[in-house]
């Protein structure tokens, strides 16, 4: 085991809302929690890279406010013990969200390396990462400012590119510039010269390194991030920045607040497999795919077809005598398109978010996820809405009652522990409750199994924001 001073700090950007990946990736659930190439999230597989704990410490997670649930539970399923988890008052891209997390670590350690990486990437941990990571590391270590330049295969038009050339100091090399997602003869043009790399999102640096060059070059970021962090607080296990501090960052990434501005970047070539997953062709590439070259997943048949994606979520999907198809099922929407043309997704979302009767479609699963389990809107109509509700084993909602509705509970599986009024009650497989408009109620799954019920609620509004929560175990009053 090394000295706890030779470990690396990593930093896990968690925040970002994705909408590539539509239907499946939506602002409540984006692609990092979802499970896209393995039955684990891509989030969980990033927390699981990083338990070598000969090189890592304990990740520091930054992300939004409204996944801070779903990132402790991952973890938890994961058998995962985070360092601290940082929440975003606003989103303010990568700067600002990179520099609050350096100042906490740097609290500790002023010259602590750190490790940023994405939640949300695909990477293979073998000796080439980790002579990678080496390289980074004493790069860090002489006062450069580390970035990981993936070694391209072809002329990729998703990514942006980083130019490079020989440093004298180490292996790593210096940054000439960095080159926006360029077209595919400018692309091609790159590759040949053999002096470009796709630049990958991570960074190795120490953080008081860091943290001085964003003040000098990016100095709005740097005292937004600062006074956020001086004025954090508190909530159950998460650290909240000060949301008026923060918001006065400027809505910038971190490549084009510091990296392209300081004469410390250094990139590091890195031959390991690697894929930031923004796309579904992307997500075919690193997929397990069939002998006809497709990419099945969920309760789908495929026939005379090859070169696919086809997913579906609940519904039986049938895919017949089709080529170069991506094919996604959910439980609300279904989208169908070449997946040769897997880039005009983002546009489709853009034009789904301009019509008020499909924007929810880019923002809300039919299924929701919280801390204690989630729920499912199965139908919806003139003073009724049908959900069914899955509460994990040991797990309590909060101690609530509602102005509007009313509810009625049949347990469909496991056993309920319901709260109404004064009484406590125990329901078990085919039994039923009313709870009335206005009454205190509360939710508990006592058993070892998860508790599924069907909720049907009548009234005039069934809205969350009709839920007056008394006590609750998650800070939610």
């Amino acid at each position: 085991m090394k000295a706890k001073g030779d470990l690396i700090q990593p930093i896990i950007l968690a925040g970002g809302k994705g909408s590539r990946l539509w239907p499946m990736s939506r602002s409540a659930r984006p692609k990092q929690f979802l499970s896209l190439t393995d039955d684990i999230s891509l989030f969980q597989q990033t927390l699981l890279r990083l338990q070598n704990l000969t090189i890592y410490k304990q990740p520091l997670v930054i992300t939004n406010s409204e996944y801070r649930f779903i990132v402790a539970e991952q973890a938890l399923e994961c058998e995962v013990e985070l360092g601290t988890i940082v929440l975003e008052p606003v989103a303010r891209n990568t700067a600002a969200a990179i520099a609050a997390a350096s100042f906490l670590v740097s609290s500790e350690e002023k010259s602590q390396l750190a490790h940023v990486l994405a939640s949300d990437h695909v990477i293979e941990a073998d000796d080439a990462y980790l002579d990678a990571l080496n390289i980074a590391k004493s790069s860090a270590q002489s006062g450069r400012l580390s970035t990981f330049g993936i070694s391209p295969d072809g002329p990729a038009t998703e990514y942006g590119y980083i130019e490079a050339r020989k440093h004298e100091e180490n292996d790593a090399l210096e940054v000439i510039r960095f080159v926006e997602k360029p077209n595919k003869e400018r692309a091609r043009e790159m590759i040949e010269s053999g002096n470009y790399y796709w630049n990958s999102g991570m960074f190795l640096f120490a953080c008081d390194v860091f943290l001085k060059e964003c003040r000098t070059h990016a100095p709005q970021v740097y005292s937004a991030a600062k006074s956020s962090v001086e004025r954090a607080t508190k909530d159950l296990d998460f650290i909240r920045l000060d949301p008026d501090s923060f918001a006065k960052s400027p809505n910038i990434s971190v490549d084009y607040a510091v990296f392209e501005n300081t004469t410390l970047a250094s990139v590091v070539p890195s031959h390991f497999n690697w894929s930031d997953l923004g796309s579904w062709d992307a997500v075919w590439k690193v997929g397990k795919r069939d002998k006809a070259d497709n990419l099945p997943r969920g309760n789908v048949t495929l026939n005379d077809t090859t070169g696919s994606v086809v997913i579906s979520e609940k519904q039986h999907l049938v895919v017949n005598g089709l080529d170069d198809v991506i094919a996604i099922a959910t439980q609300d929407a279904v989208y169908m398109g070449r997946l040769s043309d897997a880039q005009s997704v983002g546009s489709i979302v853009e034009k789904l978010k301009s019509k008020p009767d499909t924007v929810s479609l880019t923002e809300d699963h039919q299924t929701s996820y919280r801390p204690w389990g989630g729920y499912s809107s199965m139908e919806i109509g003139n003073r009724f809405q049908v959900k069914r509700i899955f509460v994990k084993p040991g797990k309590r909602l909060s101690l609530q009652k509602h102005h509007h509705r009313s509810e009625h509970w049949i347990i469909v599986a496991g056993t309920a522990e319901v709260e109404l009024g004064e009484k406590k009650i125990i329901l078990r497989e085919n039994e039923s409750v009313y709870i009335p408009q206005g009454e205190l109620h509360r939710l508990h799954n006592p058993g070892k199994i998860l508790l599924e019920l069907i909720e049907v609620q009548t009234g005039s509004y069934f809205g969350e924001d009709d839920i007056i929560r008394i006590e609750d175990e998650f800070g939610r009053t």
